[in-house]
C-alpha cells in the first residue's frame, strides 16, 4: 500500500530532531580529538542496527530483561548528563584509556548519542501511530545525514578553528545537560506510577 508522503517527512523530521547529530557534532569533534579518528561508516551501521532492532523488539527486550522504558530512559539520561558535564567543565569522565576509534564509534556514539534512549523511545512512540515500512525509510534517511556529518567532521572542525570548537563543546554541553534534566525528571514519576 502506498504511504503518505507527508506521514514520512514528519517521522523523519521527528528522529532527526531527537538524534540531532548536528547539536552532536561538538561531542563527536571532543572524542575524535581523544581517539584520533571517528569511524562514520561503523558508527552509522551500529546505530542504524540498534534502532531498527528496537524498533521490532524494543518492548519484547526490555520486558525480557526486567527494564521498563522509564528505567531505560533514565539511564540514558544519566549517561548524556556525564557527556555533558565533562564537556562543560573540560574534566575526562570517561578515561579513553585503550579506547580505539571502533569502540568510541559505538560508546558513546552510536549509543547513546544517535541511538539513545531518546531515539529509541520515540521509535516505540511511533510504531504505535506509523506503518513499519514508513519508520525503517525514514531511519535509513537520518542514518544518510549521519553517515556524512561524521564523514566531513574534519571539514566541520576546520571551518569551525579552535576557538569555534572550544565555544560550541561548552554550549552544545551545558544543552546536554539540560536534555538529560529534561529527560530525567520526565521519566522519574513514571517510576513510582502503580
Amino acid at each position: 500500500m502506498p504511504f503518505d508522503i507527508k506521514e514520512l517527512l514528519t517521522v523523519t523530521l521527528v528522529l532527526f530532531a531527537i538524534i540531532d547529530v548536528l547539536g552532536s557534532v561538538p561531542v563527536i569533534l571532543d572524542i575524535k580529538s581523544k581517539v584520533g579518528h571517528v569511524d562514520a561508516k561503523y558508527a552509522t551501521i551500529v546505530s542504524g542496527f540498534i534502532m531498527i532492532i528496537f524498533l521490532f523488539i524494543g518492548n519484547q527486550l526490555l520486558r525480557l530483561v526486567g527494564i521498563d522504558v522509564a528505567s531505560f530512559s533514565l539511564a540514558g539520561s544519566i549517561v548524556i548528563f556525564l557527556i555533558g558535564l565533562e564537556m562543560t567543565l573540560n574534566r575526562d569522565i570517561f578515561k579513553s584509556g585503550s579506547a580505539n576509534p571502533k569502540s568510541t564509534s559505538i560508546v558513546p556514539i552510536a549509543f547513546p548519542m544517535i541511538a539513545g534512549a531518546g531515539t529509541l523511545t520515540t521509535l516505540l512512540s511511533l510504531r504505535s501511530e506509523y506503518d513499519v515500512l514508513l519508520i525503517l525509510i525514514a531511519i535509513l534517511i537520518n542514518l544518510v545525514i549521519i553517515y556524512l556529518v561524521i564523514r566531513f567532521i574534519p571539514k566541520i572542525e576546520s571551518w569551525l578553528g579552535d576557538t569555534g570548537i572550544n565555544v560550541s563543546r561548552k554550549v552544545f554541553g551545558v544543552i546536554l545537560l539540560s536534555i538529560s534534566i529534561k529527560l530525567f525528571s520526565k521519566n522519574l514519576p513514571l517510576l513510582f506510577t502503580f
